[in-house]
């Protein structure tokens, strides 16, 4: 996923993502809103000796399903 806003296919919704990357790149911001419904994905991701993703509100399960299966659309 690129840096700044990008619109995914996800599920057969569109999705508008916002990546922000911080730290020199060790840390990564992820949020995606489905645009034409209520459903969301939001985690940091933390790069070094133990790498962790950290989900915002939601299982690690559904972070990880949509980081396998969006399809980039417009970025």
């Amino acid at each position: 996923m690129p840096e700044g806003f990008s619109r995914v296919l996800y599920l057969k919704s569109t999705y508008g993502v916002t990546r922000e990357d911080f730290n020199n790149g060790r840390s990564i911001k992820l949020y995606a809103e489905d645009l034409s419904g209520t459903n969301f994905i939001s985690c940091n991701n933390y790069i070094g000796l133990n790498d962790s993703l950290k989900p915002c509100e939601m299982s690690v399960e559904k972070v990880r399903h949509f980081l396998e299966n969006y399809i980039i659309i417009e970025s």
